[in-house]
């Protein structure tokens, strides 16, 4: 074979990244990858692992809060949940003050006890929101029965003004008995016995 037969091939330099493979690194950017990928791995774990912990902080108050309504025994101070008073439909006005709840449950029925003070016109958006109004208030009666007084301990002596009236529902809504003392009418105190039957 003659020269000509063959092309001539310029000289081809190696390229940079041939031979011995990459370069070194510097020693900071080695270390800003690691930092990177290191950072990287804790909070692919840390995050999940931290939202647990909370998680089950979380569950275990509300278990002990669970546990705390379930145990008591008798009336206790405080409102009672937006979901408790919309399933007993006992809307406490806002402005309600001395506030107490008590809920008992079996399979026969659900009840919901309530006491709180508040003002006339507290008195009427309490009864409105019922479904009833104060004209159905029968004066000098109390609609809570003596088993739901002995349960909760009030006390419905002589010497006040008392006026009641029971708001029936149809099943499975609600009854509501509501005992009113209006001896005080600027400040009356309601006393509600809510119960449901499956």
């Amino acid at each position: 074979m003659i020269a000509a037969e063959h092309p001539a091939v310029p000289h081809q330099s190696e390229s940079p990244g041939d031979g011995e493979g990459k370069p070194p690194e510097d020693r900071r950017h080695v270390f800003k990858r690691r930092f990177i990928t290191a950072t990287i791995i804790v909070l692919l774990i840390g995050i999940p692992a931290g939202y647990l912990l909370i998680s089950a902080g979380q569950s275990r108050r509300s278990g002990q809060d669970k546990e705390a309504e379930a145990a008591a025994v008798g009336l206790r101070e405080g409102w009672p949940s937006k979901m408790q008073r919309r399933i007993f439909e006992i809307p406490i006005p806002g402005n309600g003050q001395g506030v107490q709840y008590y809920e008992t449950n079996n399979w026969k029925a659900s009840r919901m006890y309530a006491k709180f003070r508040t003002t006339s016109a507290g008195l009427d958006r309490f009864l409105t929101g019922v479904g009833t109004g104060r004209a159905a208030l029968e004066p000098d009666t109390i609609d809570i029965s003596a088993r739901d007084i002995k349960i909760t301990g009030w006390s419905f002596g002589p010497g006040e003004r008392w006026a009641s009236t029971t708001h029936k529902n149809k099943k499975p809504r609600p009854t509501q008995n509501i005992t009113v003392n209006m001896t005080d009418p600027a400040s009356p105190v309601v006393y509600v016995v809510s119960a449901a039957t499956p």
